[in-house]
């Protein structure tokens, strides 16, 4: 797809009520500081549309980035940071739990992992949460170029193997510095939301 525009368009908090978009959804859900916000700039090409913070745990909120008018990226709160409230957890795990029931729209979930260590108890509670919810997540490691390449796949084995992945998942690294894996979860969710490039028009001749 070709950025022409983005926005951050609704924030959702807790007694939000959950808007009926009417275009499809990319959800992302992810421990507090796999690199998600930095994860939907890099796909945005954009620098900090996406906030990004030195303090895991700050999106308390769902938050819709519209793409062209045509799509949403969803940004879902963030689990597992340890600083956060246990009654604070529990909201955000009810807001993300009665978004992935209720969304209309909704066309996948991606899970984002960081690529360095071994799933935690925390994204395997998440993976087979989102399982159950009705989805198979699609999981991103993030974090890429903070390996070796002779490490990457010895690595990716790590989380299919942590997560017990379902057969079929799709498993893409990803790093917020070179771009690597972009193109390749672009190409993901234009098939998943059906876009077709314009067609081109033909020029009226002089």
């Amino acid at each position: 797809m070709v950025i022409k525009n983005v926005s951050l368009d609704i924030v959702c908090g807790i007694t939000s009520k959950l808007p009926d978009t009417g275009r499809p959804e990319i959800a992302f859900a992810g421990k507090s500081n796999v690199g998600k916000s930095s994860l939907i700039n890099g796909l945005l090409n954009r620098k900090a549309l996406a906030r990004t913070s030195s303090q895991p745990g700050k999106t308390q909120t769902i938050n819709f980035y519209n793409v062209n008018d045509f799509m949403y990226l969803v940004d879902l709160p963030g689990y597992g940071y340890a600083k956060v409230p246990e009654t604070e957890k529990a909201k955000w795990g009810k807001m993300i739990e009665r978004y992935l029931h209720t969304s209309q729209d909704l066309k996948a979930v991606f899970l984002l992992i960081d690529i360095r260590h071994d799933p935690s108890a925390n994204d395997k509670l998440m993976y087979d949460w989102i399982v159950n919810n009705g989805y198979n997540p699609i999981i991103i490691a993030t974090k890429l170029d903070k390996l070796k390449r002779s490490q990457v796949q010895k690595n990716m084995k790590a989380i299919k193997d942590g997560l017990k992945l379902r057969p079929g998942s799709r498993i893409i690294p990803f790093s917020a510095e070179t771009k690597q894996g972009r193109d390749e979860i672009w190409a993901l969710m234009d098939e998943l939301t059906g876009y077709t490039l314009p067609a081109a028009t033909d020029e009226p001749k002089a």
